[in-house]
């Protein structure tokens, strides 16, 4: 596989990725000044709990089959291609109703153990149950069209899906308003539901045309692979991918647990713990991911890159296409941690409204860059086998984050001190992968980063400047920031060749832009 198409996938996704980004952030918005601060915080303490389960039950699969499904097409085995999806997509259907039917089980028993501090989240609980099995089956496709390098099918089915899931968000919060905040949770959490029955349809659709249109030359090159041996197969990836993977719902859960029981423990009311909660988890933390939409497309279309150059042995094309994707990541990532931290304030009054999450913001600022970090590290080295390591750092990472936000969250830094609980845990995963990376001689150009650094440090004086500057022209607060972050985008854009950032061979490898580049 050329680098040409590794990244032409990765850009696909994260189009798609930063399409149902902003369907997301529109509707966060929305969401936030329809429910406040106090309802968002129930719905952020529900929906955790079925990130979680999602992440244990098929967070690994969408990597596991791609990793078998490239292993396969590199041997031109194609008969065992389609019978991995097969008993894949039969296996995740089990695992996805099992989930699901557990999970309405226990969820009258999380509110009532208190892992769930507020009882009224119990309702929002119960309507994210069904979104188990769909998540399951949508996981085995995605993996299936991923492998393929097929990226359209995948990219489209998640655009449509959050569609669907954000109108029925905000039509059934909308509605059930009226009958109290419990149950508009409720109504919003519902949308996930008819989000994954979209998405499965479209992808289904997908599956058939591609079968018609484009269809796999039949023939084994090895022997059928039995169902036993799929299974083992998967679970074997799957298990320890699901592990590295299940960061961000395990992160989520533990500031559930913990923070609003440490902000009520330091002297605070528990609706007020519950809106700060809403500031870090419902308002800051998903620009966090937002930011980092290029970086989990480029690990999804990473991963079956290395994996198919690792089973030729092409040692050279691993290494390349890995160092590319760390420093784009960098390139990516970093001036935005810089960008958020120095506009905390007039981005959280852009969108939602309000100053309160800026504390939050700032202070989640350099979780961007270091999130990315990780994403990728865990990527390159999923691709190259080394699945169990990736998984290994991020319980580190977990744990060290827990001892964080325990003693971080107090009267002194509340919000704050949660932030910098979720900085130390990826940046300990981060520094952890990239340790094992440089053992394989896999070793990032550290001038490159100080580069990085500098122009992302112009970038952010620019937009403070401008910022100011614009205020007091009084263009507005809205329209100075956005313009202040058009320029600052601009002025990095200009950074970037002048510092040497990146070289011509790298801008020629480069989609859409290596067309104008020559």
């Amino acid at each position: 596989m050329s680098t040409d198409k590794f990244l032409r996938g990765a850009m696909i996704l994260t189009l798609a990725g930063l399409a149902v980004k902003v369907i997301g952030s529109v509707n966060r918005i929305l969401l936030s000044r329809l429910l406040g601060g106090e309802g968002i915080g129930l719905y952020q303490m529900a929906y955790p709990v079925y990130l979680l389960l999602v992440a244990v039950s098929s967070a690994g699969i969408a990597i596991a089959v791609s990793i078998m499904i490239s292993e396969k097409l590199a041997q031109q085995d194609y008969g065992n291609v389609q019978r991995i999806f097969k008993v894949s997509i039969g296996l995740m259907a089990l695992v996805g109703a099992a989930f699901t039917t557990a999970l309405f089980a226990v969820a009258g028993w999380l509110v009532e153990a208190g892992w769930v501090s507020d009882v009224r989240a119990y309702y929002a609980l119960l309507a994210l149950t069904p979104a188990v099995f769909f998540s399951a089956v949508l996981a085995c496709f995605r993996g299936y069209f991923q492998g393929l390098q097929l990226m359209t099918a995948p990219a489209v089915s998640q655009i449509l899906e959050q569609l669907v899931r954000v109108v029925t968000m905000l039509l059934l919060a909308y509605l059930l308003l009226p009958q109290g905040l419990a149950y508009a949770a409720a109504g919003a959490a519902f949308g996930a539901v008819p989000g994954g029955i979209m998405g499965t349809l479209v992808l289904l659709c997908f599956y058939f045309y591609y079968r018609r249109h484009q269809p796999l030359r039949n023939g084994y090159k090895n022997p059928p692979l039995s169902v036993k041996a799929i299974g083992k197969r998967l679970l074997c990836l799957a298990l320890p991918v699901a592990c590295a993977n299940v960061v961000v719902p395990l992160t989520s859960s533990v500031d559930m647990f913990l923070v609003p029981r440490r902000l009520i423990a330091s002297g605070y009311s528990i609706s007020k713990a519950t809106e700060l909660f809403g500031y870090l988890a419902g308002m800051a933390q998903p620009l966090l991911l937002l930011a980092t939409i290029p970086t989990v497309s480029m690990a999804a279309s990473l991963v079956p890159a290395i994996a198919e150059a690792h089973t030729l042995g092409r040692t050279d094309e691993i290494r390349q296409k890995a160092l590319l994707a760390l420093k784009l990541c960098t390139l990516i990532t970093l001036p935005a941690a810089v960008g958020m931290m120095v506009l905390a304030e007039p981005i959280s009054l852009l969108l939602y409204g309000t100053g309160g999450a800026a504390r939050a913001l700032f202070h989640s600022g350099p979780a961007l860059w270091l999130l990315g970090l990780q994403q990728i590290s865990t990527g390159i080295l999923q691709g190259m086998g080394k699945i169990h390591v990736p998984m290994v750092h991020m319980l580190l990472g977990l744990g060290a984050k827990i001892i964080a936000v325990w003693f971080l969250t107090n009267a002194t830094w509340n919000i704050a001190g949660a932030a910098w609980a979720t900085n130390i845990n990826f940046a300990l995963a981060a520094a952890l992968n990239l340790t094992v990376l440089y053992r394989c001689q896999l070793r990032f150009q550290w001038y490159q980063l100080l580069k990085i650094g500098l122009g992302s440090v112009g970038m952010g004086l620019v937009a403070y400047y401008v910022r100011v500057c614009l205020v007091q022209l009084e263009l507005g607060a809205s329209w100075a920031t956005l313009g202040a972050i058009f320029l600052a985008a601009i002025v990095y854009v200009c950074l970037v060749p002048l510092l040497g950032i990146v070289d011509k061979k790298e801008m020629s490898q480069l989609p859409v832009v290596k067309r104008f580049w020559h």
